[in-house]
């Protein structure tokens, strides 16, 4: 569950920003929340190749495995 934590520590890290640009409408703060957001996509992809890594390794393994 560590890469959960993670992607829930990123998020939480961009809640200032984004109170800063929906409630008090700081425009300096939109371009950091979509700074924030892309990364938050490099982390999402990161994440989703490593469980596609996972899931090809997991079935190479068990094609591999004695019947």
């Amino acid at each position: 569950m560590n890469r959960h934590q993670e992607l829930l520590d990123l998020i939480q890290t961009f809640a200032e920003d984004f109170k800063k640009f929906y409630e008090k409408q700081n425009a300096s703060a939109g371009v950091r929340v979509r700074k924030d957001m892309a990364a938050l996509k490099r982390k999402a992809q990161e994440i989703r190749d490593e469980v596609q890594g996972m899931k090809d390794q997991w079935k190479a393994q068990s094609e591999q495995a004695p019947l």
